[in-house]
């Protein structure tokens, strides 16, 4: 894949710890940046997954029979402390 420079300003504190964690991991500064990238894009793509499975939950089933075999359901399901 094409590879496009972008430039970004960082200051000096934050340069030296990527570029000890590059140096640890046998990698360089921007193959870590990248990395990072895409554990942003990750993160981000798994937070609106999370947002759509709670709003799911949220919605109430317009069938009173699902309602009450979901209530047996739990119920059921609940510790007896």
């Amino acid at each position: 894949m094409p590879r496009r420079q972008v430039l970004v300003q960082l200051d000096d504190e934050l340069v030296s710890q990527l570029d000890r964690i590059a140096l640890e991991h046998g990698t360089n500064r921007s193959e870590l940046l990248r990395q990072g990238a895409l554990a942003v894009i990750s993160a981000e793509s798994s937070r609106l997954a999370d947002d759509v499975l709670r709003a799911s939950y949220r919605m109430t089933p317009q069938d009173p029979a699902i309602v009450d075999a979901a209530r047996r359901l739990a119920a059921d399901t609940m510790p007896a402390w």
